[in-house]
């Protein structure tokens, strides 16, 4: 393994700064004994973006795990949704002298200054399920087939509204996306659309709002207070007399706001159902949701095997080998095709959230129950 720690400068600033980094995260020192090979001594830096949802906590957690599997040492740190933060805790792990960086972009593109600094003291960088962009200073990318992930959600409301059987409609339908500052929004909107916009444009699908383009719908930060009140919004300008038949939702924290408006405009009766509502993430409060018979639709993605994913690229990198990658030419950044390892997404819904979430014992039963 290459020395990393010595393209550093500033022993004595870095171990000023351990203290703020333990402030910012959690540090962990562990492994087990029979799996340590020439990596041994060597310590990841794990960004992630927030413990906002519960899904980059178990994110955190599980690369974690597969690290100190490895025989490695852990920084895990959360930005908090900020980006100038997670910035700073970057820098911090890169003085603390970090031989290699996980990093889950908050906003993927601020960070060109800080992984040029990375570069300059040897470390190797993963972007982490969100692409880092406009740099040349990123290594790999782990992450899932994210145009499908939009498929998925496209394919679950034309099938659910009976568009794919010989349905005619119209139906109405209102589109939501995720945060502009992600790549992946960009991913799972075009994986959407390419099955929903034959069906707009036939008018079988009708967005009353007009808000088709991915600008008009995008949603900072995935948050679902917003989604919310763009919701309440659209409910108010548009469907006095009609109503909603649909929604595209990217993500399950948006969906859950989605519901909450249109339960606050009388949804959720026999009168008047509850519309199509897709997600993504398979987190507790959309499954509880699906249950009830709420949320229609998620996507699940393991994050487990997106975690193993980056422990073995960076396992890799550390040992001087070449990560598998499945894909080196979808993901260009802006500076590079970043070479990438895509895992599949699986649709879930009432009819198999049991068997795909649960009983893979991604997510206890009883907390679902």
């Amino acid at each position: 393994m290459r020395n990393r720690r010595a393209a550093l400068s500033a022993v004595a600033a870095a171990a000023s700064l351990a203290l703020t980094l333990t402030a910012c995260g959690q540090s962990s020192e562990g492994g087990s004994e029979e799996n340590k090979g020439s990596s041994e001594g060597a310590t990841v830096g794990i960004s992630m973006p927030t413990k906002s949802s519960e899904r980059w906590i178990a994110d955190g957690d599980n690369v974690v795990k597969n690290l100190e599997a490895k025989g490695f040492k852990t920084q895990l740190v959360f930005g908090e949704d900020k980006p100038d933060q997670q910035v700073s805790q970057i820098e911090n792990m890169i003085a603390q002298g970090v031989d290699a960086l996980i990093i889950a972009a908050i906003d993927n593109k601020s960070l060109n200054n800080v992984l040029q600094q990375a570069k300059d003291a040897d470390i190797p960088v993963i972007s982490y399920d969100r692409l880092i962009l406009n740099t040349d200073d990123v290594d790999y990318y782990a992450s899932f087939d994210n145009e499908k992930v939009g498929q998925l959600q496209g394919t679950y409301i034309a099938e659910k509204l009976g568009l794919t059987s010989g349905e005619e409609g119209p139906f109405n339908i209102e589109l939501f996306a995720g945060s502009n500052d992600d790549n992946n929004t960009r991913y799972f909107f075009q994986g959407a659309m390419s099955v929903l916009q034959p069906y707009i444009d036939e008018g079988k699908l009708v967005v009353k709002s007009k808000q088709t383009s991915l600008n008009q719908v995008t949603t900072l930060r995935w948050d679902g207070a917003q989604a919310q009140r763009r919701m309440d919004d659209i409910l108010t300008a548009f469907y006095k007399s009609d109503a909603v038949d649909a929604v595209l939702s990217p993500y399950d924290g948006i969906s859950i706001g989605i519901i909450s408006a249109l339960k606050s405009d009388g949804y959720g009766t026999k009168s008047k159902p509850l519309p199509v509502i897709t997600g993504q993430d398979a987190e507790v409060a959309s499954l509880k949701s699906i249950k009830a018979d709420e949320q229609t639709q998620t996507v699940f993605k393991d994050t487990r095997e997106l975690a193993k994913v980056a422990a073995n690229m960076v396992d890799a990198l550390l040992n001087d080998k070449k990560p598998e990658v499945n894909d080196s030419k979808t993901y260009d950044n802006g500076a590079k095709v970043v070479p990438a390892y895509l895992l599949e997404p699986i649709s879930v819904d009432k009819a198999n959230y049991q068997k795909v979430v649960i009983d893979s014992g991604y997510v206890k039963a009883s907390d679902v129950n």
